[in-house]
């Protein structure tokens, strides 16, 4: 397994150059989205300049040359993720569209009495969509909960049973970083005849993801967690499954023939991409494949989990700063929520921002889980492959100088 070189790697991203409140930038946001290398921007700048034209419809040079590009990161998006067949790949326009297409599925199989169970980590993509299809149909919402900052996979078994029809669990926290045992749920499930269905935006972008061996139903993930470009995502369905789910949206391309009164769809996955689809977003997500296939995905985690093995036991050194989630590192990726003191997280993460240092403060879309731990928001930092040693100390250094100066002792 090769071991990448951070400090070599940050050339590739040009923002990364910048200085913020005549400081270097570190940006530890990467949860929320990262930064895009110099090929990504490449491949975007290529086919604007060279081959911008539909796909799917002409049969003039540029329509083809764009429809082969296109539908080649298709067979790279299933490769990433070892799925089956490029037929079980869908473009969607994110994670939140993916699993809001998971939940319409749902919608046309759950009945009055039916269980759905999720886990009180999930971001509210995951969370919202279900609530509404439970209203809808009469199914139950049932949530499974946290036992040492983890997932309490004892209260799930006794939470799954005849009446369960889809489980749906995030990966990884995007809150807690705590990597979900997602195989051991997917068999639970499959158990009792349930769908298994998986948020994976804060775990594709970090490690090997093998759906087959996962053994989910459905798989949800974003572009822009993963070096692409905003607005671009991708839900993987077993093909059996797809083939009986419905489209969501309808229109043009998705269709095999009009008539006036019905219409006809296309085969997998062409059936669930009506209009015209983001295609420049679809060329910088494969540029972010091959990139990230270069470096290898072991070493991208290995990477990760050294700046966490590295940085973890600094902020536990520094009085006042409360960690939310699992001690254990073995099963946390590059995700630390935490707290300071009684300082408000906006005001901490202002103070690191005029130290140069980019979190997030806030709530992160899983207000149930803040609840749940007794907290209304935190300080959120995330480290990516870009990240280094440095990058750490320069944000222990920077929440020391925040603790000092709200302390008066600055």
């Amino acid at each position: 397994m090769a071991i990448l070189d951070s400090d070599k790697l940050v050339q590739d991203f040009p923002i990364l150059s910048q200085e913020v409140h005549d400081e270097p930038l570190v940006y530890l946001d990467n949860a929320a989205t990262t930064q895009k290398p110099i090929p990504v921007l490449q491949a975007l700048e290529h086919y604007y300049r060279t081959d911008n034209a539909n796909v799917h419809r002409g049969v003039h040079t540029l329509a083809e040359r764009a429809t082969i590009s296109y539908e080649a990161v298709r067979k790279k998006v299933a490769d990433f993720i070892h799925a089956q067949s490029t037929k079980e790949i869908l473009f969607t326009r994110g994670t939140t569209t993916s699993l809001n297409w998971v939940a319409h599925f749902a919608e046309e199989i759950l009945q009055p009495d039916d269980e759905v169970i999720i886990s009180i980590m999930e971001h509210h993509s995951n969370i919202i969509p279900w609530q509404q299809v439970c209203r809808k149909t009469g199914a139950r919402l049932r949530y499974v909960y946290l036992k040492d900052g983890e997932l309490d996979i004892a209260g799930l078994k006794e939470l799954i049973g005849p009446n369960t029809r889809f489980v749906s669990i995030a990966h990884v926290s995007n809150v807690l970083g705590v990597v979900n045992p997602i195989k051991e749920i997917a068999h639970l499930a499959h158990e009792v005849g349930a769908y298994m269905v998986v948020d994976g935006a804060q775990s594709t972008p970090h490690m090997v993801i093998d759906v087959q061996d996962l053994d989910v139903d459905f798989f949800a993930f974003s572009g822009h967690k993963m070096l692409a470009p905003t607005g671009i995502g991708v839900l993987y369905g077993k093909q059996e499954l797809l083939e009986r789910m419905s489209p969501v949206e309808f229109g043009g391309e998705m269709i095999d023939f009009v008539q006036e009164q019905t219409a006809n769809w296309k085969d997998l996955p062409w059936k669930f991409e009506a209009g015209t689809p983001n295609i420049a977003g679809v060329i910088g997500l494969g540029a972010a494949i091959d990139y990230l296939n270069e470096l290898g995905m072991d070493a991208v985690f290995a990477h990760e989990k050294n700046l966490v093995d590295y940085v973890f036991p600094k902020l536990q050194a520094i009085p006042g700063l409360t960690i939310y989630g699992s001690q254990d590192l073995s099963k946390r990726t590059g995700v630390i929520s935490f707290n300071l003191d009684d300082l408000h997280p906006h005001d901490v993460a202002t103070a690191l921002d005029y130290e140069g240092v980019a979190v997030r403060a806030g709530h992160h879309c899983a207000q149930p889980l803040l609840t749940h731990l007794g907290a209304s928001s935190t300080v959120r930092a995330s480290f990516y492959l870009y990240n280094t040693p440095a990058d750490c100390d320069k944000l222990v250094d920077a929440l020391m100088k925040t603790k000092e100066f709200f302390n008066g002792t600055l």
